[in-house]
C-alpha cells in the first residue's frame, strides 16, 4: 500500500505490517495508510481476521513527538483506533520490543494483544508533561483494573510481558516467530467464532474498585508530584473513567491533553527530551570506537564503588582496585551490601545478584589493571595525588586504554599533561550515589583523541547514564554554576534570611530540596576541605564545621536531626549564630523575600550558564539543561536553568542582576555579553569568531 504500511494475507488472516524506521513512529504518513487499509480489510469477505504487526525492532514506540504543537493532520490516532473498533473481524496487536504511548493505545483498539516475552509495554506521556491523548486512560483501566492503571500512566512506568499478561493487558506471550504465533492466534480466535467485544466495551473491572481507595491512591502520587501539572490530570483523567461514559471520558481525555500540550510544563519537559539526545551527539559521525570489555576502578569508597557498580549492572567484567587489602574488603563488602538492600526490595533477582558480584575482580596491585581498557580513578580529590596515580597507570596501562579522573573540579589538561600518552585521558564526572544518578559529565580536555571520546559517549549510554561532553574549567558546567548559585547563600543568611527561608524558596520554586538541606545531606565538611584548598572561606559553614556540625551524619549541621531522621527541624543555635556574625560585620538584618532570594542564587547560576556557553565550555543551552535537572535537581517542569530563563524574561534577569550588581559590586550579578544578547534576540546562540 505505501512504504510505511503493508498488507499480506495469509489463509484469511491479514497481516498489516508498519514500518517506520528507527521506532515505528505513529507519524501522519503512517496513519494515512493504516486507516485506508483497514477500511479495506473491514470489508474484504475473504478475511477472517487481521492482525497488526511492525517491522523492525520494535512495535509502534509511540506517537510522532515532532507533530505536538502543530494543526493535526487527518487521521489522528483516535480517530484509527475509533475505526479499529467498528470491526467486527478478530484484530490482534502482535507486539515486540516496545509499546509505548500511541502505539499501546493503537494496540488497545485492538480485540487481542499477543506480545513476545521480551516486550514492554506502558503510556510514558508523563514524562513529557503530557497525558495519554489516544484513549490511553479511558481503555486501559477496563483491561488492568483502574488503580493498576492509574500507577502505570502516574508513572509512565512500563511493564514487561508476563506481568502485562497477569494484569489482563496481554491475551497471550510467546517465544520465536511472533508474527507466525500471532496469526496462529488470530486464526484460532476466528475459527471459534465471536462476538469479538471491543475494550471500550468492556465494563467489568471498573467495577471492581473501591473509589475511595482509587482516591486515596491518586491523592499519594499526586504528594509526589512536587508541582507538576501532568500526573494530576493523568489521575483525573483514570478517575472520570470511573464516573463517567466511555465517549465522556474520552472527549475530557482530549480536553485535558490539549491543556497540558499548551502549558510550559509540557513545553520544558519535551525540551528535556529532545536536549538529552542532542547532548549525546558528537560531530563525526563515523568516528571509530575502542573496545571496552573490562573496566578498572582505582578507589573502593562511596564514590568508587558506585562507579564500578554502574559498570557491573551495564554487564561489563570491573578490576577494583584499593591500597590496602583492608580498605578493598571494606569497600567490595559494602558493594554487597547494596545489591543484597535491591534484593530485599524486589528491584534486583537473587541470580542477577550472583551474576554482578562475579563480575568483580579485587585487586591491591596496579599490575592487575593491565588488562583493562579503561581504568577510572576515584581517589582524593588533590592534584598531587591524582598525578601519583596517573603516573602508576602510565607505566602499567595497554596502549590503547582511556585513562579517566572522576574529579569534580580539578584541571583535566594538568593531570593529561604529566603523563606520556595525553590523547588517552579524559573526565568522567559521576555523581553521587554513581550506580544511581543519571548524569555523567564527559570531560574532553585539550587533547583528547576523538575516538576516546566517542567511545564513552556510546559506554554511557550502555551502562544508562546521560552524557553530556564539557570543556574543561574550574567545575566544569555544574560544579562551577553551583558555586554561582550559592555565592550569595551566606550574604542572604547575614542580612535576614534563616535556612529554613531560603530552603522553602527553593522547594516552592520546584526543586526536591534546599541548598541548607542539601549541604546536610551531602556532608558540609565537604565543602569545607575544598574551600581551605582554595584559601577560601564561608563564615557560617565554616564555624558550624569548626564545631563539629557536618549535616545528617552528625546530628547537627544547619539544622537539627534526631536519631535516624532524614528532615532536620531549625535549630536556635544556627540562628543566633548567624545573628552574631551579623553583628559582627555590622549588618542589620531585614525582611528578604522569596523573590529576593531566586534573584540572588538563580537568576546568578543563569549568568554563569551563559558565560559557559560564551567559553564553549557546553556546546548548547540544551545540555546545560540537561546537566541540571539529571544531577542537580533543577525542575523537570522548568526546562533546565536556560529554558527557564526564556520563561522568566532574559530581559528582567538581565535587570535585576544589574541592580545587584550595582548594589553590591559583586562580578556574580555582573551580566554575561551573552546574557544581554539573549534578552535582545530570544537566542542563546554564541556568534561565531574569525
Amino acid at each position: 500500500m505505501s512504504n510505511s504500511v503493508s498488507v499480506v494475507i495469509d489463509n484469511g488472516v491479514a497481516i498489516v505490517t508498519i514500518d517506520n524506521p528507527p521506532v515505528n513512529a505513529l507519524s501522519f504518513h503512517v496513519r494515512e495508510p493504516l486507516m485506508q487499509a483497514l477500511f479495506a480489510l473491514r470489508d474484504e469477505a475473504s478475511v477472517t481476521a487481521i492482525v497488526i504487526a511492525c517491522a523492525g525492532r520494535t512495535f509502534v514506540a509511540g506517537a510522532d513527538i515532532t507533530e505536538f504543537g502543530k494543526p493535526v493532520q487527518q487521521p489522528d490516532l483516535r480517530a484509527v483506533v475509533a475505526t479499529l473498533e467498528t470491526i467486527t473481524k478478530p484484530t490482534v496487536a502482535a507486539i515486540h520490543g516496545t509499546a509505548f504511548g500511541g502505539g499501546l493505545e493503537l494496540a488497545l483498539g485492538c480485540h487481542f494483544r499477543v506480545a513476545d516475552a521480551g516486550a514492554r509495554l506502558g503510556l510514558p506521556e508523563v514524562k513529557l508533561g503530557l497525558l495519554p491523548g489516544g484513549g490511553g486512560t479511558v481503555r486501559l483501566p477496563r483491561l488492568v483494573g483502574a488503580v493498576k492503571a492509574l500507577k502505570m500512566i502516574v508513572s509512565g512506568s512500563p511493564v514487561g510481558a508476563d506481568e502485562a499478561h497477569a494484569a489482563g493487558l496481554v491475551d497471550a506471550v510467546f517465544e520465536g516467530d511472533l508474527t507466525t504465533h500471532a496469526v496462529n492466534f488470530a486464526r484460532e480466535i476466528a475459527r471459534k467464532g465471536g462476538p469479538f467485544t471491543p475494550v471500550r466495551d468492556r465494563d467489568e473491572r471498573l467495577g471492581e474498585t473501591d473509589l475511595a481507595a482509587f482516591d486515596a491512591e491518586a491523592a499519594e502520587l499526586a504528594k509526589k508530584a512536587r508541582g507538576l501539572e501532568a500526573p494530576v490530570a493523568c489521575a483525573q483523567a483514570v478517575r472520570n473513567t470511573l464516573t463517567l461514559p466511555f465517549d465522556e471520558a474520552l472527549a475530557a481525555e482530549r480536553a485535558l491533553f490539549v491543556k497540558l500540550v499548551a502549558s510550559d510544563q509540557s513545553r520544558a519537559q519535551r525540551h528535556l527530551f529532545f536536549a538529552e539526545r542532542e547532548a549525546a551527539k558528537l560531530p563525526g559521525k563515523d568516528t571509530p570506537k575502542r573496545r571496552i570489555a573490562r573496566v578498572g576502578v582505582i578507589g573502593a569508597g562511596t564514590m568508587g564503588g558506585g562507579i564500578a557498580m554502574a559498570f557491573a549492572n551495564g554487564g561489563f567484567s570491573v578490576t577494583l582496585l584499593e591500597t590496602s587489602e583492608e580498605a578493598l574488603q571494606r569497600g567490595l563488602g559494602m558493594i554487597e551490601k547494596n545489591y543484597a538492600v535491591s534484593v530485599s526490595r524486589g528491584s534486583l533477582a537473587e541470580d542477577a545478584r550472583r551474576q554482578r558480584l562475579a563480575q568483580f575482580k579485587g585487586s591491591t596491585d596496579y599490575a592487575d589493571l593491565a588488562e583493562c581498557d579503561l581504568i577510572i580513578e576515584a581517589v582524593f580529590e588533590d592534584m598531587a595525588v591524582k598525578k601519583e596515580v596517573f603516573g602508576k597507570l602510565d607505566a602499567v596501562a595497554k596502549p590503547g586504554a582511556i585513562l579517566a579522573t572522576n574529579t569534580s573540579y580539578l584541571d583535566i589538561n594538568e593531570i593529561a599533561g604529566s603523563i606520556s600518552r595525553p590523547q588517552d585521558v579524559l573526565g568522567l564526572h559521576f555523581f553521587s550515589p554513581a550506580n544511581v544518578m543519571k548524569l555523567l559529565e564527559i570531560v574532553r580536555a585539550d587533547k583528547t583523541a576523538p575516538d576516546a571520546l566517542a567511545t564513552v559517549v556510546d559506554l554511557a549510554r550502555r551502562i544508562g547514564k546521560v552524557a553530556v561532553v564539557v570543556g574543561v574549567c574550574h567545575g566544569f558546567v555544574g560544579n562551577r554554576m553551583l558555586a554561582a548559585r550559592g555565592s550569595e547563600s551566606e550574604a542572604l543568611l547575614l542580612e535576614g534570611a534563616t535556612p529554613s527561608q531560603i530552603d522553602k524558596a527553593f522547594t516552592d520554586f520546584g526543586w526536591p530540596m534546599g541548598p541548607f538541606q542539601m549541604g546536610d545531606l551531602a556532608g558540609l565538611d565537604i565543602g569545607w576541605r575544598n574551600r581551605k584548598a582554595r584559601g577560601l572561606s564561608a563564615v557560617i559553614a565554616d564555624t558550624l564545621c569548626e564545631q563539629g556540625r557536618f549535616g545528617q551524619k552528625t546530628g547537627r549541621g544547619f539544622y537539627l536531626y534526631e536519631a535516624g531522621a532524614r528532615a532536620g527541624v531549625p535549630d536556635p543555635e544556627v540562628e543566633a549564630l548567624i545573628r552574631e556574625k551579623a553583628a559582627e560585620k555590622g549588618i542589620e538584618p531585614r525582611a528578604i523575600s522569596a523573590d529576593e532570594i531566586i534573584e540572588r542564587t538563580l537568576y546568578p547560576l543563569v549568568n554563569e550558564g551563559a558565560k559557559i556557553l560564551e567559553e564553549k565550555i557546553a556546546a548548547r543551552a540544551s545540555d546545560i539543561d540537561v546537566v541540571w535537572v539529571n544531577g542537580y535537581g533543577f525542575p523537570i517542569g522548568k526546562g533546565g536553568p536556560m529554558f527557564w530563563a526564556g520563561l522568566e524574561g532574559a530581559a528582567k534577569i538581565v535587570e535585576r542582576l544589574d541592580h545587584w550588581h550595582q548594589r553590591t559590586g559583586k562580578d556574580v550579578f555582573k551580566p554575561a555579553p551573552l546574557l544581554k544578547r539573549m534578552a535582545d534576540t530570544g537566542s542563546w546562540e554564541v556568534e561565531a569568531t574569525a
